[in-house]
């Protein structure tokens, strides 16, 4: 089988509370579809949790107005680290998340009334964006974009993509393009740049995908962009250094799939082999499949899920089986919109 890259299904936040965090997302952002909730060892991510395997508890939240979800995530039996320095942009790793917003003056005001912190003016110089910080310190860029699956009352939609810091632009291009098919490169440019924590000399490029091929829940999850960011003028430290997976902040960028074979020979061929691969199936007590790690040029975690089954209406035993259906085809629109039926509406 062919592979193909059907949208970016989540980013990871490592957290202290994840019911609070999905709470605030719900109120403030819309994402108030609750995909599934687990409790479960990290049995395979023993490489990133210093040989032991932790405990976790994990959310999946999805906003359908269109885009990839939040995957929010919470030791059990440990309590997470947060970076030992401040976080600065152009620093290796994820940096942000984008998050699509289909009328961004009205979410900026939005969001200064209720008192967000280190919200940047709206920025006109390359797209139409402003930076914000949720309050649990995770940096957030939203992102004028049209883009719709489903009509809904939020004005923003789901996860556009991520700002990531690299060390060789040319390489993590590269990477990028070759592995997860962001070959169109829509912006370049040496920037000086002074505002908040923002300051020194960047090499900036966005790349995009083609969608030439999107199957599965590709409809729903919708384009997407990366955000390459590079420090000129100064020596860049690695976002995660001496922290573990699960850590507070951003901890993965996960990548809805089809062809999960072929791409795993792809990976291994190009110098990029998984890290981590469940192999078969994991299960996640309301959904399953098979989902592997491998790293960017930087050690960034890129997370890839082939999904093999979500559940429509729990209480009446309704899963949705992908194992069967064509990769090259997008599930039915009144299909991906039933998962409606976990929406919460009130703080869990």
């Amino acid at each position: 089988m062919v592979e193909i890259i059907n949208g970016i299904q989540q980013i990871g936040i490592g957290v202290l509370d994840v019911k609070k965090v999905f709470n605030w997302y719900r109120e403030h952002l819309g994402f108030d579809i609750l995909l599934f909730e687990d409790e479960a060892v990290a049995s395979l991510m023993k490489k990133y949790t210093n040989g032991k395997e932790e405990k976790r508890e994990a959310y999946l939240s999805l906003n359908m107005t269109g885009g990839g979800g939040l995957e929010i995530w919470q030791f059990k039996d440990r309590t997470p680290m947060a970076a030992k320095n401040q976080i600065q942009f152009g620093d290796l790793g994820i940096y942000a998340m984008k998050i699509r917003c289909k009328n961004l003056t009205e979410m900026h005001s939005y969001l200064k009334g209720i008192g967000v912190s280190l919200l940047s003016e709206i920025n006109q110089s390359y797209s139409y964006n402003f930076y914000f910080t949720d309050p649990f310190g995770n940096r957030v860029q939203m992102i004028e974009d049209h883009y719709v699956f489903c009509h809904q009352s939020s004005i923003n939609g789901g996860v556009l993509g991520a700002v990531i810091g690299v060390s060789n632009m040319e390489t993590s291009i590269d990477f990028y393009s070759s592995m997860l098919g962001y070959s169109v490169i829509e912006y370049d440019s040496i920037e000086t740049l002074e505002s908040d924590n923002t300051k020194g000399k960047y090499r900036r490029v966005i790349i995009s995908q083609e969608r030439k091929s999107v199957g599965g829940f590709g409809d729903l999850l919708g384009p997407t962009q990366l955000e390459l960011i590079q420090v000129l003028d100064r020596k860049p430290v690695k976002i995660f250094e001496n922290r573990l997976w699960g850590d507070l902040g951003y901890i993965h960028l996960c990548f809805d799939v089809s062809g999960m074979n072929s791409i795993r020979a792809k990976a291994k061929l190009n110098g990029h082999a998984f890290t981590v691969d469940s192999a078969n199936s994991f299960d996640m007590g309301d959904a399953a499949g098979h989902f592997s790690y491998m790293e960017d040029p930087d050690g960034t975690l890129i997370e890839l899920v082939e999904t093999h089954k979500v559940p429509i209406l729990k209480s009446l035993g309704l899963y949705l089986n992908l194992k069967k259906r064509n990769p090259h085809k997008t599930l039915p629109k009144w299909l991906v919109k039933s998962l409606g039926f976990h929406r919460v509406n009130k703080d869990r």
